[in-house]
């Protein structure tokens, strides 16, 4: 006996759409050069203060001349190189996840920056780049007198 079973136009899709997804989050190695070579944007926090502008980058296993910071009209650009391990040799790795090669990411400022005064620190894989507000954007306050007029 033929059982029935009823058609599902969308099945299959949730299969393809994990197909997808799998095929644009692989990491495609590039043979030749020891490296894996998928664009890559290392994650940035920013945060304001009353003073200035702070941007911390996470940028592990970095070398710090591998590293470039700058500004030019308004725009903070950081570019960078995570080399692969040379130490290494590909064939022997079990897995690789982490990425590899250039980045760039680039960042409008905001006109209250004075960017003559800009800091750059980069410390335990941590990039941090300190954004002072120039001294009229900065908050003031006014005191204000009370005067009875009677």
């Amino acid at each position: 006996m033929k059982s029935i079973t009823r058609f599902d136009r969308f099945r299959g899709l949730d299969s393809l759409q994990d197909q997808l997804n799998r095929l644009f989050n692989s990491n495609v190695a590039v043979h030749g050069d020891n490296s894996s070579m998928t664009a890559w944007a290392p994650a940035v926090d920013i945060y304001e203060t009353e003073n200035e502008v702070v941007l911390k980058a996470d940028l592990p296993d970095i070398n710090e001349k591998d590293l470039d910071v700058r500004v030019e009209n308004n725009m903070l650009t950081i570019t960078g190189e995570r080399k692969f391990e040379e130490k290494v040799k590909e064939e022997d790795y079990l897995r690789i996840e982490r990425t590899y090669g250039s980045f760039s990411r680039s960042f409008g400022l905001p006109n209250t920056v004075n960017t003559e005064a800009i800091k750059a620190e980069y410390k335990n894989g941590v990039l941090k780049v300190e954004l002072p507000k120039r001294a009229e954007a900065k908050p003031k306050q006014v005191k204000i007198s009370v005067t009875n007029n009677n």
